[in-house]
């Protein structure tokens, strides 16, 4: 705690630490690495500005998903989550869109070193099950949380991924129950979200032309 203290990245207040701002440089610099947040960044902002409700881009390290930026619109509830914020991937449709996506070997090591916790009454803690709709997410291109990792929540998202398919990350619109009916969530949002991921695949694309 000294070492940290006099390095500045906490703050002591009568014994009682809290990290500085200092951390928020580290992060600032780990998340320009990463070329999906500065071409999904501002595609994130415009849907929570056109659908008013809150938008999110995921990323997947080391078996967890990884917010890098997230924005929200008028009409958007606050909930838990925040940038940097790590989750379990099998019970958010961004975390499934991942999934979905990766080679089924690597699922299998992210399933045994974070299992499948239940985190609402509606996760899908049962790996058949689970992989019975990433199959389904890989074919349809969309994933879909009904309140699996938050109660109230329903969330649509889809992979965002290169010319060669891999996938870089993944985007998500989401909002409560009160608010997303069937019809937003099952017609409305995966057009947005399909609109989104080809306007990143084509810049990306661009970008990579321009490097050469």
């Amino acid at each position: 705690l000294n070492t940290l203290e006099q390095t500045g990245y906490l703050i002591n207040n009568n014994g009682t630490y809290r990290l500085s701002c200092r951390f928020l440089n580290l992060g600032a610099e780990a998340r320009s690495h990463h070329q999906i947040h500065d071409i999904a960044r501002q595609k994130v902002d415009r849907l929570a500005d056109e659908t008013g409700e809150m938008s999110a881009l995921l990323i997947e390290e080391h078996g967890r998903g990884i917010f890098l930026h997230r924005a929200e619109g008028r009409q958007a509830v606050h909930i838990d989550s925040y940038i940097g914020q790590q989750i379990f991937l099998h019970g958010a449709a961004l975390g499934k869109a991942i999934l979905a996506s990766l080679p089924r070997d690597e699922v299998d090591d992210i399933i045994e070193t974070r299992g499948l916790p239940e985190l609402t009454e509606n996760t899908i803690t049962d790996r058949e099950t689970l992989y019975e709709e990433l199959d389904e997410i890989h074919t349809q291109g969309v994933a879909y949380d009904d309140q699996e990792r938050l109660p109230g929540l329903r969330s649509v998202a889809i992979p965002l991924t290169d010319s060669e398919e891999t996938v870089l990350g993944s985007v998500s619109i989401a909002g409560p129950t009160s608010r997303v009916n069937d019809q937003r969530f099952y017609e409305q949002f995966p057009t947005e979200l399909r609109e989104v991921a080809k306007a990143v695949e084509l810049d990306l694309r661009y970008s990579r032309l321009n490097q050469l």
